[in-house]
């Protein structure tokens, strides 16, 4: 099944370099989802959510995780740069692996810019001299540097950032579970106090549960380079299958571990959406400069996204090209002498990412905004195609390959349904939401303009 032909003719490709290792992939999956939504954005989970927060998270994580686990029997079957772009060609269609992996890439490229910006503002805030506009261009041609150079270097900045990130969680848990027990000096122990008072542990009944899920579940988006990445080593198959399983349980842990101690060590009254309710539960701990140390990780945490989504963008554009989905001349890839990268699909994914971060200098409330909607759900439907491809390819790899099953999916295919149901759900409620509704909407009819591509390009190969 490894070697099943794609349904048309790809074109010859360079093969990309074999550089990363196991310790990088290990925490590109650990490190590479842990980021701003989870420093900052998890105060707005809490504060619909309150203390259930925490089942908010745990029912999310459970949906990212058992994509994850589609996704890493697949990658471990068929490992390919192109991923899940290139499991939906295999499984649906030509116009399924071209759907995909162009929304992947148009998502990844417009969330960088919000990555840049955001990271240029703190960055301003310490060197106010010098303008967010200039941080930005910093940013981006550092990394676009990085990613030009060999894999390994991508895999470094990934593996020191994902480090720090991890740390940072680490002191995280250790300080609110001493808070809790009273073993910090000046305070006393807190007890489930703030779990059961202000409204019980679901002081907003399971409408704020689920408020919290469409809140939170976009904080797991990023799990997918982990298998995009895996393709650069020198044992894919294996490499993928060692990263998810290490990767779900761990940020598991990282997330739902988090919420349970803000949500324990403080009131859930006292966080607000937009303000990082690490900033708070540290403060009150007694921890000096709180609010700096948690900037310089939010920092890091920006910067990591950036440099994954770039690379994750060209990755994905790459194994367009290598199937003629996007222009050939995308596929040239560097010497042995440079790393064997492929530098015109890093340099035509950081060129629109900096079209992006111009529009969301220039306009970021209209034109900016605009495009922000049309990718705000696009991670449901890329997930959604993972199930639906799983589905397909597993029954093949049990008839033409079974021994190829090294990660395979757990109960399938029920828990395959039932991710495909929890994901329409999400959809449906989004929909309800008022401030959501946009981003279902723009991200439909931006899927509904590449389908239709698709189906045109569909049409003309027809003989």
């Amino acid at each position: 099944m490894h070697d099943t032909p794609p349904t048309h003719s790809p074109v010859p490709s360079e093969p990309l370099a074999h550089g990363l290792k196991q310790r990088h992939l290990t925490m590109l999956g650990l490190g590479g989802v842990i980021g701003a939504g989870l420093f900052v954005g998890s105060g707005a989970g809490i504060a619909v959510a309150g203390p259930a927060v925490v089942v908010s998270y745990l029912i999310a994580g459970a949906l990212a995780t058992l994509v994850m686990r589609m996704l890493g029997e697949m990658s471990a079957a068929m490992p390919a740069s192109g991923s899940f772009s290139v499991h939906a060609e295999r499984a649906l269609g030509r116009w399924a692996g071209f759907s995909v992996g162009w929304l992947y890439w148009f998502m990844l490229v417009v969330v960088l810019a919000v990555e840049a910006t955001a990271a240029a503002q703190i960055a301003h805030g310490w060197v106010p001299a010098m303008d967010p506009w200039l941080w930005v261009l910093v940013f981006m041609v550092v990394f676009t540097v990085a990613n030009l150079t060999a894999v390994k270097n991508f895999g470094e900045f990934e593996f020191w950032f994902a480090t720090l990130k991890v740390a940072a969680i680490v002191a995280f848990l250790v300080l609110g579970l001493l808070a809790v027990l009273g073993v910090l000096p000046d305070t006393d122990p807190v007890g489930l106090t703030n779990l059961t008072g202000r409204g019980g542990f679901l002081p907003n009944g399971w409408d704020g549960v689920v408020a919290g899920v469409l809140s939170v579940v976009f904080a797991f988006g990023g799990l997918e380079v982990v298998t995009i990445a895996a393709a650069e080593t020198d044992d894919p198959a294996r490499a993928v299958g060692r990263a998810v399983r290490s990767a779900v349980v761990r940020v598991l842990f990282f997330y739902v571990g988090s919420m349970l101690v803000i949500v324990t060590v403080l009131p859930w009254t006292a966080q607000r959406a937009g303000l990082s309710p690490y900033v708070k539960v540290l403060d009150s701990v007694g921890v000096p400069s709180a609010g700096q140390l948690m900037n310089i990780v939010v920092f890091v945490a920006l910067l990591s996204a950036l440099n994954a989504n770039l690379y994750g963008s060209s990755r994905i554009i790459f194994s367009l090209a290598e199937r003629g989905e996007a222009p050939r001349g995308l596929l040239k890839v560097s010497g042995r002498g440079g790393g064997g990268v492929p530098r015109r699909a890093v340099l035509a994914s950081v060129a629109f990412g900096f079209v992006s971060v111009l529009l969301n200098l220039l306009w970021p409330e209209t034109v900016f905004l605009y495009m922000l909607n049309s990718v705000g759900a696009v991670l449901l439907f890329v997930w959604g195609l993972i199930a639906a491809s799983q589905l397909r390819l597993r029954r093949r790899l049990e008839r033409e390959a079974p021994g190829a099953l090294a990660l395979p999916m757990w109960c399938f295919p029920y828990l395959t349904w039932v991710t495909l149901a929890g994901l329409l759900a999400v959809l449906l409620l989004m929909l309800t939401d008022d401030s959501a509704r946009p981003q279902v909407l723009w991200s439909a009819g931006a899927t509904a303009l590449v389908l239709l591509v698709a189906a045109g390009r569909e049409l003309r190969a027809k003989p």
